[in-house]
This record gives C-alpha cells, sequence and structure tokens, in this order.
C-alpha cells in the first residue's frame, strides 16, 4: 500500500517500529520456528555429526550476521525478522545441549543459569531504558535488548523442555502437553484479567519456545526414544516452508488491510 506524504512526517518512534503485530499468527509462527530450531539444531549437531561445539558456533554465527542485519535496516522486513527469529532458535538449541551435555551442567543447572541470565538481561533492560515492552523497541539501543533477551529465552526453553521430558520424566509428548497447558493458561490471563500484558507477553514468548523443543524432539527422537524418528532434514524443510508460507500469507493481509502504514 502506497504511504500517502503524511507519513514523512509521522514520529520516528513509529517509523524505528521493525516487530510484527502480536497476533495469533504470530505465536502460530513462533511455534513452528522454535519446532524448527530443535530439529535444525539436532540435524546439524547430531546428523551430521558435527557436535554441539560445532553447531552453536556455526548457529551463533549465524545469528550474528542476522541480528546485526535486522538492526541495520530501518523499517520492518517480516522475512528477515523471522529469519532472526530462526536463528536464535537453531542456536539456543545447540548452546543448550552445549551447556546441559558437554559441559554435564546438567538440565536443571543450565535451566538455572540460562533464566538468571535472562532476568538479568530483562532487569537492566527495563533499568536502563524504562519498560521492556515491545511497543517500546524504537531505537537500536532497545532492539539489541530485545534479540539478547529473545536469546536467552530461546536457550532457556530448550533446556527447560529437555528437563520436563528427560529429568521430569514427562516424555516428549507430556512435556508437549504441560507447555501447551502453560500457554493456555496465559491466554486465560489475558483475556480473562488485568494482569500486565508484558508479563504476559514474555511469559508465553518463554513458553512456546520449550513446547517447540519437546514437539521437535517428538518428531525426530528415535522409537526407543519415545520419538517418532522421522527424518530431522525432511522435518526441519517441512516446517521451513509451513514457516515461509505464513509469513507470506500474514503479510499479504497486512499490506491489504486498511490503514496499513508499514
Amino acid at each position: 500500500m502506497k504511504r500517502d506524504a503524511s507519513s514523512n512526517t509521522q514520529p520516528a518512534a513509529d517509523r524505528w517500529q521493525k516487530v510484527p503485530e502480536i497476533t495469533l499468527a504470530f505465536w502460530f509462527i513462533k511455534i513452528m520456528a522454535t519446532t524448527l530450531g530443535e530439529t535444525g539444531g539436532d540435524a546439524v549437531t547430531m546428523s551430521m555429526n558435527l557436535g554441539y561445539l560445532v553447531g552453536t558456533i556455526i548457529f551463533a554465527s549465524v545469528f550474528i550476521v542476522a541480528v546485526a542485519a535486522q538492526i541495520r535496516v530501518k523499517r520492518f522486513h517480516p522475512y528477515l525478522y523471522w529469519a532472526v527469529i530462526i536463528a536464535t532458535t537453531t542456536a539456543g538449541t545447540t548452546l543448550a545441549d552445549f551447556m546441559d551435555r558437554s559441559l554435564g551442567i546438567g538440565y536443571a543447572g543450565g535451566s538455572s543459569i540460562l533464566l538468571a541470565l535472562l532476568l538479568a538481561s530483562i532487569g537492566l533492560w527495563h533499568l536502563t531504558l524504562g519498560s521492556v515492552s515491545v511497543k517500546s523497541i524504537t531505537s537500536p539501543g532497545a532492539e539489541i535488548f530485545y534479540w539478547v533477551t529473545i536469546m536467552f529465552s530461546q536457550t532457556l526453553g530448550t533446556a527447560l523442555g529437555d528437563w520436563a521430558a528427560d529429568s521430569a520424566g514427562l516424555g516428549y509428548e507430556g512435556g508437549a502437553l504441560v507447555f501447551a497447558a502453560g500457554l493456555a493458561l496465559v491466554a486465560v490471563c489475558y483475556f480473562r484479567t488485568r494482569v500486565s500484558r508484558t508479563l504476559l507477553f514474555w511469559m508465553a514468548f518463554i513458553l512456546t519456545r520449550p513446547l517447540g523443543a519437546t514437539v521437535g524432539d517428538l518428531l525426530d527422537k528415535p522409537l526407543a526414544q519415545g520419538g517418532l524418528a522421522l527424518s530431522r532434514y525432511s522435518a526441519t524443510a517441512v516446517l521451513a516452508a509451513i514457516i515461509l508460507a505464513s509469513v507470506f500469507l500474514m503479510t499479504r493481509r497486512t499490506a491489504a488491510s486498511p490503514g496499513n502504514g508499514r
């Protein structure tokens, strides 16, 4: 949709806004991306036998390049945004596995460390800029805090998903149901209470990661471990196709919406 002349005088904060609207479509794509992060990360570290350290280096490098491009652009690019989200999920998967397994910290220890880092990131963000709401992401500094916080939340989610499925004995299906129930509770709070929308957003954002992690493990882990033993490559390709199609449809819908300013 073509901008009118008045768009040139809109506040700088509005022009800088580079995150999508938080809709049901957003959460659907987020869950697909977190599931892809698990299957894609495992494909590199396990199926390719590169190991958790090499996998972490690869995906961390992709994340750094992608997030640098995201911060550099001056307007919202849906495909770039979701590419960064996927980069955080794959890097989060391999980093959490490296911490929990290669370093021997364990799921509980890894989750505790990552939770502390996540809370520290949010606390510093709020102390520095006064708000951690996605609506306040109107400057490069806020965007850096946003992506660092997301990176910690994705890594924490992987560790929590593994802890629930393995250490807690819930299995992949049981873990997925627990985290799905947690998301349902957040939705109830959103529609039925006056709990802070910012708090609920970050709770939902964190919970979608272990949900995706357990679903991803359910898809590609061996039958003997409670998985469906699907090909990690095939599962990743199918999830990528679903994400691309969803982003395309969401972009078309947004462009066709009356009064769209992006």
